[in-house]
């Protein structure tokens, strides 16, 4: 067998402990709160069936043909014209199409990161950009969070000196849900300004507000210091991996040149009839019956939670997205936890893979929108007579352990 010469970059490659859990939860009998799935009832599977056939009908030459690496036209000028809001004005030029969000995540890290680079991430952050960004070793910085999302008074000037740039989801943050308030965004808009520091605005899930409430963007505080990122995953369907890169052209014209070293273009086909999808208006009418879904499916499991989860169990109601995030009372490994949920037949995601450095081990993320309220129901009932069985074992290990009981003699 021949002995494959791995680089030093690819021997540190690790797998997604998202993606290995995935695998368990393709069994029809577990219900799963891992993924971070977009629900298939959303999917606009008859208007996608319509606009292909338009696009293959109209001008299939062009549709399946090498095409542009900065993305179709007309979808870059949607973009730039549907982004242009809250006092920013954007030209295609600041636009760039991606093959999906995580393709802009690995641009990105290509174009600023070098090995021992400083990162700032909020603790905890994405797994997804942190294993994407590992690939060129960065030096992680935490930036602490509370309940509201990212403390922008951490980010001292020493804090950021030298570093390539502020990783950040403020809209319904994955994995806690959580929405930045606009003092904090205001704040942290200040903070760049001041220490010239960039921002990468990751914002997968700004549109799925509930209440149809959205904040302004951190890219419409400070356009000079952000890249924002958007996807059409949580919106249209992730299968079609279409994302975008929105910045500064400068910076737009060095991603153009990271792109065609890595696939020379996102598939034309798929920009192109995510185009005739979208260039009407359709998800100004769309989106909403999103949000009103997810909703639905999150107040069941806010519901369930408070039924059926032993004290000291916290969470944060989302306003938006896809996500609640637990903090279990201490002393639980949800890691541990894990495996007897699984033989239970359900599934989460521990909170440790989503943090640098050390984590706290009793935290978890729920992901909502793929379950049935019915099965949410089932599902963390198991979950909550587990963590109070792991209670009940702590407690009891901890009795035990500080027990003064005399002696005995046979």
């Amino acid at each position: 067998m021949h002995d494959w010469q791995y680089s030093e970059r690819a021997r540190h490659l690790t797998s997604s402990a998202i993606r290995e859990i995935l695998k368990v939860t393709e069994r029809p009998d577990v219900i799963s709160f891992a993924g971070g799935l977009p629900s298939p009832a959303t999917f606009p599977v008859e208007r996608m069936r319509a606009a292909a056939e338009r696009v293959l009908t109209e001008s299939p030459q062009a549709a399946l043909q090498y095409s542009a690496t900065e993305g179709f036209a007309p979808l870059r000028e949607w973009i730039a014209k549907r982004y242009s809001r809250d006092g920013l004005t954007l030209a295609p030029e600041n636009v760039l199409v991606t093959t999906g969000s995580q393709q802009g995540l690995d641009l990105i890290g290509k174009i600023f990161i070098d090995e021992g680079s400083r990162v700032l991430v909020e603790a905890p952050s994405y797994l997804g950009a942190l294993q994407s960004f590992s690939l060129f070793a960065p030096t992680y910085v935490p930036v602490p969070t509370d309940e509201h999302g990212l403390l922008p008074e951490a980010l001292t000037p020493e804090q950021t000196a030298g570093a390539r740039f502020l990783y950040a989801m403020p809209n319904f943050q994955n994995p806690t849900g959580r929405r930045l308030p606009m003092a904090r965004r205001e704040a942290l808009a200040a903070v760049a300004r001041r220490d010239g520091l960039a921002i990468i605005e990751d914002d997968p899930y700004g549109e799925l507000d509930y209440e149809g409430q959205r904040l302004p963007s951190l890219m419409s505080l400070a356009p000079e210091h952000v890249l924002y990122m958007g996807s059409f995953s949580k919106v249209l369907a992730p299968g079609l991996r279409l994302g975008f890169i929105i910045g500064p052209q400068a910076v737009i014209a060095k991603l153009v040149q990271a792109k065609q070293a890595a696939d020379l273009h996102t598939p034309s086909l798929t920009q192109r009839i995510a185009y005739e999808v979208v260039k009407d208006g359709f998800l100004d009418t769309h989106i909403p019956s999103i949000r009103t879904l997810y909703a639905a499916q999150a107040n069941a499991m806010l519901a369930s939670l408070a039924k059926h989860m032993p004290a000291g169990t916290t969470w944060t109601p989302p306003a938006g997205g896809m996500f609640i995030w637990l903090t279990l009372p201490p002393g639980i490994d949800t890691m541990q936890l894990l495996e007897k949920a699984i033989a239970q037949n359900v599934a989460f995601v521990p909170g440790a893979p989503f943090y640098v450095g050390t984590p706290p081990a009793n935290t978890l993320r729920l992901s909502f929108v793929t379950v049935p309220p019915e099965k949410i129901e089932v599902g963390v009932a198991r979950l909550g007579a587990l963590v109070a069985d792991a209670l009940a074992r702590s407690d009891s290990t901890h009795l035990q352990g500080s027990c003064k009981c005399p002696s005995t003699t046979n």
